[in-house]
């Protein structure tokens, strides 16, 4: 479990040159050939934990993005927030963490999911699972 943790870390790591789509799909792959290797395995719950902090994660990949507030207000209009919260989020001066933890009422999971196309680990394996 730490190994593959340690890879989806390196895969979504803030700091390094990928675009978006090159990022989902590594993402795509290596998520993929690891739940086929496992899937004989019972996990449902270890990979609920860890779609979520990989959810996390991807979030913090966006909010470190979009560095300038006026490309927060101009993204958070456009998912038409209330002006209050357009305000409130995009002025945010919390650490990317704490920022990418706001993030949860604007990329939702099904936003991550369906239209910017990563990675459903629990989903995934929920198709793939043999059951004995």
């Amino acid at each position: 479990m730490e190994k593959m943790k340690d890879r989806l870390r390196e895969l979504t790591t803030r700091g390094n040159k990928w675009s978006n789509s090159e990022r989902e799909e590594k993402l795509r792959n290596y998520t993929k050939g690891w739940i086929n290797y496992y899937r004989y395995a019972d996990m449902k719950g270890l990979l609920e934990q860890t779609d979520e902090w990989l959810r996390h994660r991807i979030r913090a990949v966006y909010w470190k993005q979009w560095k300038k507030v006026r490309t927060r207000y101009r993204i958070f209009r456009a998912l038409h927030l209330p002006e209050w919260k357009v305000h409130e989020l995009a002025n945010c001066r919390k650490g990317t963490w704490r920022a990418a933890g706001m993030l949860n009422a604007v990329l939702t999971k099904t936003i991550i999911v369906d239209r910017l196309g990563y990675p459903s680990m629990s989903t995934y394996y929920q198709k793939l699972r043999v059951n004995y």
